[in-house]
């Protein structure tokens, strides 16, 4: 694992964030309390945002509140 690398799982995110992006669980599961909430209360941001999201995590793109890469799968 890179130093820069997150301990959490990219395909628990990826798949988080494509059945229940809506509800922000992929953002709670990286440690993005506040974003969760507000993808929580907006829908995922209308859908937009959960889908970019789940993008981001399939490309390895998608950090954790550290900022560290989800890489693992």
């Amino acid at each position: 694992m890179a130093e820069n690398s997150s301990p959490k799982s990219r395909l628990a995110a990826a798949l988080l964030a494509f059945f229940l992006g809506g509800l922000g669980i992929h953002r709670f599961y990286v440690g993005k309390v506040g974003t969760g909430i507000l993808y929580l209360f907006t829908g995922g941001l209308f859908g937009i945002g959960a889908l970019v999201d789940f993008i981001m995590a399939l490309c390895g793109s998608f950090t954790d509140k550290e900022g560290k890469l989800l890489l693992e799968w």
